[in-house]
């Protein structure tokens, strides 16, 4: 299973979390059997609020299944139209998200836990 977790640098498993999907400037993917890591680019980390295309982003890693810390509804509901899995995580590290996500300690993302409906301090429009 290759995972996508959002981080804020490229420093593959010990790579520090992004709070928010969409707003990451890098990806890391995961082997979650293997542990192997490698860093890419959003490339679609300038987009307008609530126009997220994480297909677009993710295009050609062959990515099953996101981790997150937030995301917005319309990021959600094209990831799991698609057949990606999202996931929920507050763990600082991406080892430390691939040791609970093993553990089975993560929550799958569903509308009412995203951005546009809950105030977990993680979406940009919640800091303002």
């Amino acid at each position: 299973m290759n995972l996508c977790i959002p981080v804020t640098e490229g420093k593959r498993l010990q790579s520090p979390v992004s709070g928010h999907f969409g707003s990451a400037p890098f990806f890391a993917i995961v082997d979650r059997d293997t542990g192997a890591c490698r860093i890419v680019p959003n490339r679609d980390a300038q987009h307008s609020h609530g126009a997220c295309q994480p297909l677009a982003s993710l295009a050609g890693e062959g990515v099953d299944a996101v981790v997150v810390g937030g995301i917005g509804a319309g990021a959600l509901s094209k990831l799991q139209a698609a057949g990606v899995s999202v996931f929920l995580s507050e763990e600082p590290t991406v080892e430390a998200v691939l040791a609970a996500l093993k553990a089975g300690t993560l929550q799958l993302a569903t509308p009412a836990t995203s951005c546009a409906h809950r105030q977990h301090g993680h979406c940009p429009e919640e800091a303002a």
